[in-house]
């Protein structure tokens, strides 16, 4: 997969996975990143997907309908990817978290939902659930921050509630912020993630 890696200047710290929305690339939330955990190694993502030229981490078939085939295809195939990234660059692979907006945020569910293991945490900024109907392994231990807009156009409020109790109920530690900023990511998300963070992941 086309991507970017950083080593990081605190070896305890996290390495964040960095997953961008649709029509982004690898380099639109290195800002974010630098704000949530300034001394994280950050290995970030391009999806491998092209809608209309725009890149993203699997296909759907219309607004907020997924394809769910290619999904679990692209999923397995981000998991292998962090695999290999992590015997390339010598992070830990039991030390990763996943940061992602909107597409990038639903890629980054569904490994939660799909790939035990794969994420010690995620920040998710305006995801939608990943698939219905499937039994989620054991998170007992992981960490999840949801961004949510009480008035987002594409990913409703119901549906973050039915993420948080998805995830509550296979034992993740999950919480969530709210914002009115419709489907937008805001500094205030942004720094509301970064705190979450700091108390989960960097204070000893």
């Amino acid at each position: 997969m086309k991507h970017l890696f950083r080593p990081g200047t605190d070896a305890q710290a996290p390495t964040l996975v960095l997953l961008h929305g649709t029509g982004g690339t690898e380099r639109d939330l290195l800002g974010i990143a630098g704000v949530v955990s300034p001394g994280s190694a950050v290995l970030s993502l391009r999806g491998n997907v092209l809608e209309n030229g725009m890149p993203r981490f699997f296909r759907r078939l219309a607004e907020g309908v997924f394809d769910e085939e290619d999904l679990l295809f692209r999923t397995n195939e981000v998991n292998g990817f962090l695999d290999e990234a992590a015997r390339q660059y010598g992070f830990d692979r039991g030390n990763l978290v996943a940061l992602g907006y909107s597409n990038g945020a639903n890629m980054a569910g569904s490994l939660l939902f799909h790939c035990e293991g794969s994420l010690r945490g995620a920040v998710l900024h305006h995801p939608m659930v990943p698939r219905r109907g499937v039994r989620l392994p054991d998170l007992s231990g992981v960490g999840v921050f949801i961004g949510a807009g009480t008035n987002d156009p594409i990913c409703s409020p119901e549906e973050t509630e039915e993420l948080r109790r998805l995830l509550d109920g296979a034992g993740a530690g999950v919480t969530v912020h709210w914002e009115r900023f419709g489907h937008q990511l805001v500094q205030a998300e942004v720094e509301a993630a970064a705190a979450w963070f700091a108390d989960a992941y960097l204070r000893a």
